[in-house]
């Protein structure tokens, strides 16, 4: 199988990575990737919001797969156009897609399909604002209603900054907090059949304690030692085929990967938000522990086949992912400073520790250079996670990036209780 995945960043990595040891995939290409993809798959320029130049650049390259991985090509009607072109593609149409780009329609779907999802109001003036503030009270939770690269979303106990982000959005959604432990549950399907991956959590604040700025993630650990057993039948039952039923009764049916993004609340599982594709630092983690070959699941979801697919298989030990970001991330990125220690880490951890690259590039000697504000994923495997935390902070520990900043707390919690009483 020939594959083209369009992208550049530590998601579309971790595809290639796993696609890369899946011994059905011949060829593997990426657009436009990044430094550290190009060790893994032949990168070429495009712009992966113009679906004619990936449907052209399809078609040069004989694809029998097209994976979109990030949101806005999505949106932009990218899957669309390589459909069109009669290439099978792994991503939902821009129609389906607005389940992630516009939060006000996936309110609109949850609440026709009966998913459990938070109370909330759609607003565009001033006056419905306050309304919604007053109504919900403290704490405020405040969405943007399109595209925000996960940081349009404000959580916040300052009514003032609250009504700010508010008025800064075009359109707003403002919904009542969710308490427990948040989950991040992704499912392939193929508009009809439904295939639940293993459940993920990610780190979004970007200091040590869930500190500081909300970020696109810092971290993440799978599986959830903590969750109750049956939380994925659960999931699937209640909130992503009642969904994928919902969208399919539209005419507007979604194929590629639903992302759930869940709250275990004291009243049950409630959806805080819908992503159309996979989510970034979880694939990392997740892709990590499956055993069954990529090529085959992504191309039975995009050609109709998943319900003869046979039950996924995945590693009994643990993923953990930690995210290196430049110095200034979120608010004002530092770029362009050289990244040392990757040789290291390729030498002396592999391959239970690697590093995906999200922003790099290659500077004109060749050096690998930060270009973005999450810079590096360094993730590990382990037979728990105590031994794959261990592994993935050696690893960061070898990485040199001036000014770069990290949490050390990612999946610590989650060790401890596992690992149980000293």
């Amino acid at each position: 199988m020939r594959i083209l995945v369009i992208g550049g960043g530590a998601r579309e990595h971790a595809l290639c990575h796993a696609l890369s040891r899946d011994t059905e995939v011949t060829a593997l290409h990426c657009a436009p990737g990044n430094a550290g993809i190009a060790e893994v798959a032949t990168v070429h320029p495009v712009d992966a919001l113009d679906g004619a130049a990936v449907a052209a650049l399809a078609g040069e390259l004989a694809a029998d797969l097209v994976v979109v991985g990030p949101e806005a090509p999505l949106v932009a009607g990218v899957a669309d156009a390589v459909r069109a072109a009669g290439i099978p593609v792994f991503g939902p149409s821009a129609e389906a897609a607005r389940l992630e780009g516009s939060k006000a329609f996936a309110k609109d779907v949850m609440a026709a399909a009966g998913v459990p999802t938070a109370r909330s109001y759609v607003c565009t003036t001033a006056e419905q604002i306050d309304t919604a503030l007053d109504a919900f009270g403290a704490p405020y939770v405040v969405k943007d209603d399109g595209l925000a690269a996960g940081k349009g979303v404000v959580v916040t106990e300052d009514r003032a900054r609250a009504r700010e982000h508010a008025l800064a959005c075009e359109r707003v959604v403002i919904e009542e907090f969710l308490d427990g432990p948040e989950v991040s549950l992704f499912a392939v399907t193929d508009g009809t059949t439904v295939v639940p991956l293993q459940p993920a959590q990610d780190f979004k604040r970007a200091h040590d304690g869930d500190a500081g700025p909300n970020t696109g993630g810092m971290g993440a650990y799978s599986p959830l030692p903590w969750a109750e057993p049956g939380l994925v039948d659960e999931v699937r039952e209640t909130v992503l085929e009642p969904t994928v039923a919902e969208l399919r009764k539209r005419g507007t049916p979604f194929s590629g990967l639903l992302y759930a993004g869940l709250a275990v609340t004291s009243r049950g599982v409630r959806v805080i938000e819908f992503n159309a594709r996979f989510g970034d630092p979880e694939t990392q983690v997740v892709l990590a522990r499956l055993r069954t070959p990529l090529s085959g699941l992504l191309y039975a979801a995009a050609t109709g086949e998943l319900a003869a697919l046979p039950p996924l298989r995945w590693s009994e030990g643990a993923a953990v992912t930690v995210v290196i970001a430049s110095e200034g991330y979120p608010a004002a990125p530092r770029t362009g400073d050289p990244i040392t220690g990757l040789d290291a880490v390729a030498e002396r951890d592999a391959p239970d520790a690697y590093v995906l690259h999200a922003g790099t590039r290659r500077g004109a000697g060749g050096e690998v250079l930060s270009a973005g504000g999450r810079v590096l994923s360094v993730t590990a495997t382990g037979p728990d996670l105590t031994a794959a935390r261990s592994r993935a902070y050696t690893a960061v520990g070898r990485i040199g990036l001036k000014g770069s900043h990290h949490r050390g707390d990612i999946a610590r919690a989650a060790a401890e209780a596992a690992a149980g009483p000293a």
